[in-house]
């Protein structure tokens, strides 16, 4: 992978890229607590099928800037940074695959700027009006969702986060993916990138700016959708899935029974052939 900085209005994003620059674009956005290189057996794959592909640090993540405060991280500012830099790109529509909290400002790129979007791909992350009535009505998932409640308390979870060399962070990781996801070099990879300076905020300033969010109202999808969805998830129920399907005008949807959260690193091949089976339509 080859790195650079692109200024995006007041902040920088740092970005990871392989393949040819006058290529169709595909942009990969990486959830928490993860950062660009979360997508480096994607990035290399769709290079070597002829696609300039990208994968940003984005907003308080590993090289990239880090505003202060918790709603620095709201998402208007988080889903302002992928669109103006799109702009910035290209003046041609890309296709997006998001993952987690990547996947939250994707489905909300896509409302607000169905333009800048040919195809979008959501891995394990449910709309977000699905995910509000869920966590408003499902008790299943409320108790999945315990982090996210703890996630908002001040300090401690820096704190947690932190000691024992990342222990908690590190174990979340390999606990929830199937046995040998992550290599050794992957998880000092995270370790490296969580030590920046106000990273550990900057990331769980994305779970406290939600609460700001939720009320908001987020359309259906008018942009042809897929989800892809490991359905031994940990954290998000395998019904929102459907429920995110709903929200699609032209959506598909695919369940992986043996994949987890982590499914483009548990089954990278797997996933790259649905992705270009999807995008070459």
């Amino acid at each position: 992978m080859s790195e650079r900085f692109d200024r995006v209005g007041a902040i920088n994003l740092h970005v990871h890229f392989e393949g040819e620059t006058n290529k169709e674009i595909i942009i990969f956005l990486h959830g928490f607590p993860e950062y660009g290189y979360a997508w480096h057996q994607q990035l290399s794959f769709f290079a070597s099928q002829g696609y300039y592909a990208l994968a940003p640090d984005q907003r308080g993540y590993n090289l990239s800037s880090k505003p202060k405060g918790v709603k620095a991280y709201l998402l208007d500012h988080l889903v302002a940074d992928i669109a103006e830099w799109i702009k910035q790109l290209t003046p041609q529509k890309v296709i997006l695959i998001a993952h987690d909290w990547g996947g939250g400002v994707a489905w909300v790129l896509a409302t607000k700027h169905p333009e800048l979007i040919k195809k979008l791909v959501i891995l394990n992350m449910p709309h977000l009006a699905v995910m509000k009535k869920h966590l408003r009505t499902n008790v299943k998932q409320m108790l999945k969702s315990w982090y996210a409640a703890f996630f908002q308390l001040p300090l401690l979870p820096e704190l947690m986060c932190r000691v024992w060399n990342f222990k908690f962070l590190t174990g979340a990781l390999v606990r929830s993916a199937n046995p040998s996801t992550f290599t050794k070099q992957d998880l000092e990879n995270y370790r490296q990138v969580w030590q920046q300076p106000y990273a550990l905020t900057a990331m769980l300033n994305w779970y406290r700016a939600f609460k700001y969010d939720i009320g908001k109202s987020h359309p259906e999808i008018v942009v042809p959708t897929l989800i892809i969805w490991g359905k031994k998830d940990t954290a998000l129920s395998a019904e929102m899935a459907n429920d995110s399907l709903a929200m699609c005008e032209q959506g598909e949807l695919i369940m992986i029974d043996d994949a987890t959260h982590w499914l483009h690193h548990e089954k990278p091949n797997e996933i790259n052939q649905m992705i270009l089976s999807f995008i070459q339509r």
